[in-house]
């Protein structure tokens, strides 16, 4: 089956990105995405877009280069209340949140603390995915954590940059199997994200595509494959 969707991106806007919308869409477009979702980070994280940004969204076609594009926001949950740094106004025009623990933006706690977190995040009702929950800086109870992710109706995020050997989460590899193993069997499914900072990545998958296949985790587990699924999640209206 075919890759169709990835949702976690980011552009210059993020401040510690490095391509423009347009070209994010130009790799998306060349890797046969159908669907290009931007999500900036939230306005704690340093160098992030000002509260402005997020509502001017709404300018952003609904169509780039043949792509279907999505409006999004990487969310930073600021306490284990699951506080998020948005504002209702500047999620007006956004379809949907990923919800992600950040250092600057968070202390490292307990894996009761960030579980409890993430969970509380997950009852805000524009939060749809949560973003890498592979770092053991935060560590985490799974179990716990994916019964709860089905129960609210989101989707864990499979990151594939956590899995980038230069990259600085620690241990995403195995706690990233034990989400996949976990998923399995509750039968939920996942989503998958490049978690682009630069045009290049958009759409890549190469690091995660061997764990899926080691696992033989279910294809119709992974809702990249399947959009219409996600719209419908989120109550999409084109």
């Amino acid at each position: 089956m075919k890759i169709l969707m990835d949702l976690h991106t980011h552009t210059v806007a993020s401040g510690h990105a490095y391509s423009s919308l347009e070209a994010n869409i130009n790799v998306a477009k060349e890797r046969g995405l159908k669907y290009y979702g931007l999500s900036e980070h939230g306005p704690k994280m340093p160098g992030a877009p000002h509260i402005y940004y997020y509502s001017n969204m709404r300018i952003i076609p609904r169509e780039m280069n043949g792509i279907r594009v999505l409006r999004g926001v990487e969310a930073n949950i600021l306490d284990y209340d699951g506080t998020i740094d948005m504002i209702p106004e500047s999620l007006e025009y956004i379809d949907y949140v990923i919800a992600s623990s950040h250092p600057p933006c968070m202390n490292y706690g307990t894996s009761q603390e960030n579980t409890d977190a993430l969970i509380n995040a997950m009852k805000h009702p524009k939060v749809f995915i949560i973003g890498h929950p592979d770092d053991d800086r935060f560590p985490l109870d799974y179990p716990r954590l994916v019964k709860a992710a089905k129960e609210h109706d989101v989707l864990l995020e499979i990151n594939n940059s956590s899995l980038n050997p230069i990259g600085f989460r620690k241990h995403a590899k195995d706690n990233i199997e034990e989400i996949l193993k976990l998923c399995m069997k509750e039968n939920y499914p996942v989503i998958l994200s490049s978690d682009a900072h630069i045009s290049v990545d958009v759409g890549n998958f190469n690091y995660i595509m061997p764990i899926l296949s080691k696992l033989k985790f279910p294809d119709e587990l992974i809702i990249n494959y399947f959009p219409e699924k996600f719209l419908k999640m989120i109550k999409f209206i084109k």
